[in-house]
């Protein structure tokens, strides 16, 4: 069982990043006026938590969220974690909130989640959380706060130390988690028809 969502996208640079981390007095880490002056751009981290395990994967993408990108993640985690870890396992839980690039009514999302189904032959379920408690999802508490906590007050100055930081989060629970770059390119214009929707539909019946 897994628990997933993507995180909010954040500067890299020499941009300020919200909390505060003690430093040498009257050596601060010295950042830009405004976010969007020397940002070299945004990296948009997916994670999966595992959470019979308590471990996590975080895989930090380049380009778009999208629904494509989500799924490549749960792919990357499958391949790199959770095949290993549970070599005899033919089903896969997922709990996830119903928006964002894994939304509920997402086309895309539901397309390619149902081709990673085949390519492993894992039968997959997907259970959403209903409206207004996304902050359920134990990911949230048991994973992102822990990321949020160890990069708090610093700023990330490139992709590597983005990944470098998000590996290197813990916490007193023996929380572990790996992390990836992913310079991928999704492009946003993909669009599932309602023909390829009846088609896609009718082949998993």
């Amino acid at each position: 069982m897994i628990s997933v969502d993507s995180k909010k996208k954040e500067n890299t640079g020499q941009c300020s990043n919200g909390g505060a981390e003690y430093a040498p007095k009257g050596d601060p880490e010295a950042t830009n006026t405004h976010d969007f002056i020397g940002a070299l751009d945004k990296v948009a981290p997916y994670g999966v938590y595992d959470v019979a395990e308590h471990t996590g994967w975080v895989d930090v993408g380049t380009d778009a969220d999208t629904g494509e990108f989500a799924v490549e993640s749960i792919r990357r985690w499958w391949t790199k974690i959770g095949r290993p870890c549970y070599p005899d396992a033919t089903e896969l839980l997922i709990t996830a909130h119903g928006g964002g690039s894994n939304g509920s009514r997402l086309r895309l999302w539901q397309a390619e989640m149902a081709k990673r189904a085949t390519e492993t032959g894992l039968t997959i379920t997907v259970c959403r959380l209903p409206p207004g408690t996304s902050k359920w999802n134990k990911i949230e508490h048991r994973m992102f706060s822990a990321i949020t906590m160890n990069w708090r007050g610093r700023p990330l100055e490139t992709h590597e130390v983005a990944v470098e930081t998000i590996a290197a989060s813990t916490t007193k629970t023996g929380l572990t988690i790996e992390a990836g770059l992913d310079m991928n390119t999704y492009d946003k214009r993909i669009k599932i028809t309602d023909q390829q929707m009846r088609a896609f539909e009718a082949s998993h019946l």
